[in-house]
């Protein structure tokens, strides 16, 4: 009898850990979206009535949005659910302010970017900030593929089970 009660402890457990993975993918997609939306819709890669973009967005400018939204998502909600593998790690934590910070400035209109015009002027922004946008956005992949590195430490990921608890 003690070992069908212990099997079925071992599958409940099993069972509450595929829940807490699949809560965790499901907030990460969210994140995912919502950053997507939110730089999309700030920077006008999405056409919307809020925002204008003078100079039409790029190739890259797409591909640093998607991917940036991509990376953003499990990070965020690694904060918000936390799996048993993530460490509490300081440069997690500034890679993805600063690599989500570089992906905005990455995907942004240079002339609709007033920190930049106020630096630079408008001819200066198409002429030298516009040329340095896809460097900003492979710097900020590279960022928040640290946060990830560093928040998951993906060394000691694998056979890791997600738990609910918090560090």
């Amino acid at each position: 009898m003690a070992t069908n009660e212990s099997i079925q402890q071992v599958a409940s457990r099993a069972v509450m850990a595929d829940l807490r993975t699949l809560r965790f993918l499901g907030a990460a997609a969210a994140f995912a979206v919502l950053y997507a939306a939110v730089v999309g819709t700030v920077t006008a890669i999405l056409p919307n009535p809020l925002f204008e973009r003078t100079v039409p967005p790029t190739t890259w400018s797409y591909v640093f949005w998607l991917a940036s939204a991509a990376l953003f998502g499990p990070l965020a909600a690694s904060y918000l659910m936390p799996p048993a593998a993530a460490c509490a790690s300081k440069g997690a934590g500034r890679g993805t302010t600063v690599g989500s910070v570089l992906s905005f400035l990455a995907v942004g209109c240079p002339v609709c970017n007033k920190l930049v015009v106020l630096a630079l002027g408008a001819s200066g922004a198409v002429t030298y900030f516009q040329p340095m946008q896809p460097w900003l956005g492979a710097f900020s992949l590279v960022l928040l593929g640290y946060a990830i590195w560093a928040r998951f430490d993906l060394r000691g990921l694998a056979g890791a089970r997600w738990s609910g608890a918090g560090r």
